[in-house]
């Protein structure tokens, strides 16, 4: 017994056709006409798009934060992400002070194991740099985790020295990994925050101050000739600035393997949302910072263009109450990050697709099979294809909403989008043929699975570029 999906326009990063669509077991079966086989269950969903699962390949669910953890867990996140579109995510995995790696993903594994309503995988971030680390690299893409993140600021906590980042680079040239790179100049911003705080500046304006457009200029340079001198590719993580993507798009035409992804807020929101009288800015600090709206528009055509590759969410969600509020006399202490993981999707549709700032085809790419080719996942995901998993996400261009807290799956007080108004959504999600959301509505307990990813191969020079 299968399901078909009959009626619907299937879309892919190259493709855009009518046909129905068979699944059986956890894989799609088959794709054309007349596809019932007796027994069937046949879903109408005339009028409606088919994506690929949506694969979010940047999110921080149950994050500890000194004495607290971010307010979505595996559970709440997860759940919040499939009835979004969002079938995987790719978490990260962060080792502490003193642990080892392997230690860090038997931690975030715990925390994940049984709670997940998506498949989910880990890149694991290396913020302690010893002998055993340089060899345990190659234990974890053995293990599935075939991408690491290191830290360019965040000093005294996350930030590692050039050195260490060089050094991982080679490295992950030899085991077939991808390092992910967070691009600010952590010790001027530590410098730049310590001078604000003097001067009694604490309100959550002086965030973005202390994080300037060129601290993330100068760290996305010094990335790429980290990458460029190690001959090895490199990812940059939540870009933010028009300067940054210029880097990017010069060292790119080089032919050098640099990848970038962006994020909803930096393509909708900007530096305006902390010129507030009260602490609401508070909402919006994360790091790096909102920017100017002339930073937006370059990377809309990044987007356009083809030279930013991923559009994740950095989900990393932290009440307004109870938690933000704990800087309220310091912005230093207000806990970086925001909520996204519900509404990527219906955000860049919305805001990308109908605008016409970018394609359907081009949508598919950027949520999903960029990042499944970028992270190991491709073909098993990222595409509708026969053999792939059915993961399928049927969206209804029709409907009007508007994104409010109060509305939202996401286990937060509030939402950065709030007021935003949504054109489409989502009507059904199956994962690996389940179907888990039905009518808009969450129907299956966590049924989400570990993703042990494939390697990013090598070859010339150390590295392969994904054909997108």
């Amino acid at each position: 017994m299968g399901i078909v999906l009959k009626g619907a326009t299937v879309i892919t990063a190259v493709d855009s056709y009518a046909a129905d669509v068979r699944l059986e077991g956890e894989t799609i079966a088959g794709i054309g006409a007349d596809l019932s086989q007796a027994g069937d269950a046949v879903l109408d969903v005339a009028g409606c798009y088919l994506f690929p699962g949506g694969i979010d390949p940047h999110t921080h669910l149950d994050l500890p934060v000194g004495d607290f953890s971010t307010a979505d867990d595996f559970a709440s996140g997860t759940a919040a992400a499939v009835c979004g579109g969002t079938t995987t995510i790719i978490d990260f995995a962060t080792q502490n002070r003193g642990e080892t790696l392997q230690a860090a993903l038997a931690n975030w594994h715990a925390k994940a194991q049984g709670k997940c309503f998506a498949d989910y995988g880990f890149h694991m971030a290396i913020t302690d740099w010893r002998d055993d680390v340089n060899c345990a690299m190659e234990d974890m893409v053995k293990l599935g985790v075939t991408s690491f993140k290191l830290y360019m600021a965040y000093k005294n906590v996350l930030q590692v020295e050039d050195g260490v980042i060089f050094r991982a680079l080679q490295r992950s040239r030899e085991i077939g990994a991808l390092i992910g790179l967070h691009c600010e100049n952590g010790d001027v911003v530590a410098a730049l925050v310590r001078q604000a705080l003097q001067a009694g500046n604490t309100a959550p304006k002086f965030h973005p101050l202390t994080r300037p457009a060129a601290a993330e200029r100068e760290a996305v340079s010094r990335a790429i000739a980290l990458a460029e001198m190690a001959a090895a590719p490199v990812y940059i993580v939540h870009l933010s600035t028009a300067a940054g993507f210029r880097l990017i798009t010069e060292a790119r035409t080089r032919g050098i393997p640099v990848y970038a992804e962006t994020c909803p807020q930096y393509l909708l929101l900007d530096e305006s949302r902390y010129e507030t009288e009260d602490f609401s800015g508070a909402k919006y600090v994360m790091s790096p910072p909102l920017r100017r709206p002339e930073d937006a528009a370059m990377l809309w055509r990044g987007l356009k263009t083809g030279m930013l590759d991923t559009v994740a969410t950095d989900h990393c969600s932290f009440n307004y109450a109870g938690q933000k509020d704990r800087g309220r006399h310091d912005f230093s202490k207000i806990p970086n990050g925001a909520p996204g993981i519900e509404h990527r999707l219906g955000l860049l549709y919305t805001y990308g697709v109908c605008t016409g700032r970018i394609g359907l085809n081009q949508f598919v790419a950027l949520t999903s099979t960029n990042a499944a080719k970028l992270f190991g996942l491709f073909p098993r995901k990222g595409t509708i294809a026969a053999g792939s998993d059915a993961d399928i996400i049927v969206w209804d261009p029709a409907p009007r909403t508007t994104i409010t807290a109060a509305g939202q799956r996401q286990r937060v007080d509030y939402t950065p989008y709030e007021g935003f108004e949504l054109a489409g959504r989502v009507r059904h999600v199956f994962l690996r043929g389940r179907q888990v959301v039905e009518g808009g509505r969450l129907k299956e307990s966590p049924c989400g699975k570990y993703l042990s990813r494939r390697s990013f191969t090598g070859k010339g020079g150390g590295v392969c570029l994904p054909s997108f």
